[in-house]
């Protein structure tokens, strides 16, 4: 069992910044995936980036690549995600999640794949 809450989003302008937190409890081992997923009302849940905690793998989704960077604090058991440059398109609610065990996949990024999953953080970008 992992258990994953969220916490960071908030509003900002076009441009600016937020660092979204997610701390994990429960199984935080290895040979699992961590990712941040995001959806807005009438879309489908979209992959932001995917990690993978042995093979070392992070796959970014191509409109966050250059702007949002995932980082692992192991001792806080916390996976942080970095966001630059925001654009109002990155609006949503942004959710942590863990697929453990994570044997089958690489990149890390099919939300359908994942078992675990955290609260949401909603964030909205205004122009």
């Amino acid at each position: 069992e992992v258990q994953l809450v969220e916490s960071g989003g908030g509003s900002v302008q076009a441009g600016g910044s937020l660092r979204l937190s997610c701390a994990a409890s429960g199984y935080t081992g290895s040979w699992m995936c961590m990712g941040w997923f995001r959806q807005t009302p009438g879309k489908e849940r979209e992959g932001v980036v995917g990690f993978h905690s042995s093979l070392g793998s992070t796959t970014y989704a191509d409109s966050v690549k250059g702007r949002f960077t995932i980082s692992v604090d192991n001792a806080k058991n916390t996976v942080y995600l970095q966001m630059n440059s925001l654009k109002p398109e990155d609006t949503g609610m942004y959710y942590c999640a863990a697929l453990v065990p994570a044997y089958n996949t690489r990149r890390c990024v099919t939300w359908t794949d994942y078992n675990y999953w955290g609260q949401g953080t909603q964030v909205t970008v205004s122009s």
